[in-house]
């Protein structure tokens, strides 16, 4: 049930921006959706399994942000910046992009535990809930493998491929400090472009020194 799943989602979304996950009722986030308590339960199993789906959800719609940022651009330099970009307001416009990034997760959020737990559900989607979560350092890896993919050209070598990925991980740490520590005027773009001067090595053969 698609359309069901994911009205259920916004629905937990939503009543977790109004009140802390303890105080949210399964009953509920299934009137508000518009279906039964039964078959909130039937797709989630629990209101574990729907933490983890929920959180599931907001990591991929983040992953899939990254993405698009890293396609805005034809300079490396202005893709890695909205890349950062994007994850600083990403974080600060959703509680639950901010946990999983950081981890540090609020009694007011759901903690879901990262590891895979087991399942007998035979829902397809639920068992991907299941799975393992991403931690920190997950997404670190998972962000600069996609700005790695997204820069490197045909003619990318060893060498270069291990200097963009030094500089698409610097990008990736220094918007996770930025997370924490919100910049000044310029903000996060003007921070990454200087991290990465023209005469720094982003092991993209296709930037110049400007």
């Amino acid at each position: 049930m698609p359309a069901a799943r994911e009205s259920l989602l916004d629905a937990a979304y939503t009543a977790l921006a109004r009140r802390p996950w303890s105080a949210v009722r399964m009953v509920d986030v299934a009137a508000v959706a518009g279906v039964s308590r039964q078959t909130l339960y039937n797709e989630f199993g629990s209101k574990e399994g729907l933490a983890r789906a929920l959180v599931r959800r907001e990591a991929d719609a983040y992953l899939a942000g990254v993405e698009r940022a890293l396609a805005t651009h034809a300079d490396p330099r202005e893709r890695l910046a909205a890349t950062a970009e994007w994850t600083t307001s990403a974080a600060r416009g959703n509680a639950l992009v901010r946990a999983m990034l950081t981890g540090c997760w609020s009694e007011r959020l759901p903690s879901p535990t990262l590891t895979a737990v087991p399942s007998a559900s035979a829902v397809p989607a639920q068992r991907r809930a299941d799975g393992a979560l991403p931690s920190p350092a997950d997404f670190v890896a998972l962000v600069r493998d996609r700005a790695v993919a997204a820069l490197a050209g045909p003619g990318t070598t060893r060498s270069d491929a291990f200097e963009l990925a030094r500089s698409c991980e610097l990008v990736v740490r220094l918007a996770l400090s930025c997370v924490a520590a919100p910049p000044g005027e310029g903000g996060v773009p003007d921070l990454v472009k200087a991290a990465l001067t023209p005469s720094h090595r982003l092991g993209v053969r296709t930037v110049t020194s400007s």
